[in-house]
């Protein structure tokens, strides 16, 4: 297994156990260290914890015990105003995209800059969310235009480009390809690697259910089964490795393909 050293660390994982009802634990001792300027995926069968985690590090959940820090800094000791400011290193696609259905495609990536950046003018937001939007490869006639009248394709770049809209350094992706067909699933894919490239320094975290996506553009890949890391490495680790469920998670996902994960 591929160790990550502390000091590389974006964001570290020590020892998190979450309970619900006092008596189950959903997340039981989860060790993670994600890597400044990589990018990692997290996989694993449903009901794993991956969602539940995810929520942990963007602090929207507290655990039971453990600690999870961000850029070294340990979010547990932190106050909800802190918290609050933390929360603007990451930028976050969630399933689906998550747009606003009332919103038009400008004015949900204006969003995050009339709640975080009042200082600026009205006239640089827009100028900074048409550069997002640009980036992200929507066109300036989609711009104007409700998140009904996009294409999926489309509702996601403009999901990434809200994610993008405060600058962030902390890149997270939450199942950004489920419900597409392979070949928007590729785009996204490809989106997601063209971003990170851009973004000098940026570490990108990615949960998915996709095998393919997790071995094309991770550098890094973090296996969870029963609320624990069950593998942490490259995709080499992976298939190299002598644990038996992690070899039957790529067999099953190798044999069903792109088209079926």
């Amino acid at each position: 297994m591929t160790e990550v050293n502390t000091k590389d660390c974006a964001i570290e994982v020590d020892n998190i156990r979450k309970t619900f009802d006092g008596t189950e634990y959903v997340l039981n001792g989860i060790n993670l260290k994600i890597p400044r300027g990589k990018i990692t995926v997290i996989i694993g069968f449903s009901g794993t914890g991956k969602s539940v985690l995810l929520k942990h590090i963007l602090g929207l959940l507290h655990p039971t015990s453990g600690i999870i820090r961000i850029d070294g800094e340990d979010i547990n000791e932190m106050t909800e105003e802190e918290r609050a400011l933390n929360r603007t290193k990451f930028g976050v696609l969630f399933q689906y995209a998550a747009l606003f259905d009332d919103m038009t495609v400008m004015e949900n990536v204006l969003f995050p800059l009339r709640e975080h950046r009042r200082e600026l003018s009205k006239k640089r937001m827009e100028a900074i969310a048409s550069e997002k939007l640009s980036q992200s490869g929507l066109e300036k006639k989609h711009f104007h235009k409700l998140p009904s009248e996009l294409s999926g394709g489309m509702r996601k770049r403009c999901g990434l480009a809200r994610a993008l809209a405060l600058d962030p350094q902390l890149l997270v992706y939450d199942e950004p390809t489920t419900g597409l067909d392979p070949v928007l699933t590729e785009m996204v894919d490809d989106l997601i690697v063209s971003t990170h490239k851009r973004i000098e320094g940026a570490s990108t975290l990615v949960v998915s259910h996709d095998l393919y996506a997790a071995f094309r553009i991770g550098d890094y890949v973090a296996m969870l089964d029963s609320g624990r890391v069950l593998l942490h490495g490259t995709p080499k680790d992976f298939l190299e490795t002598d644990i038996e469920l992690v070899k039957r998670f790529i067999q099953k996902g190798f044999h069903k393909g792109p088209a079926e994960n």
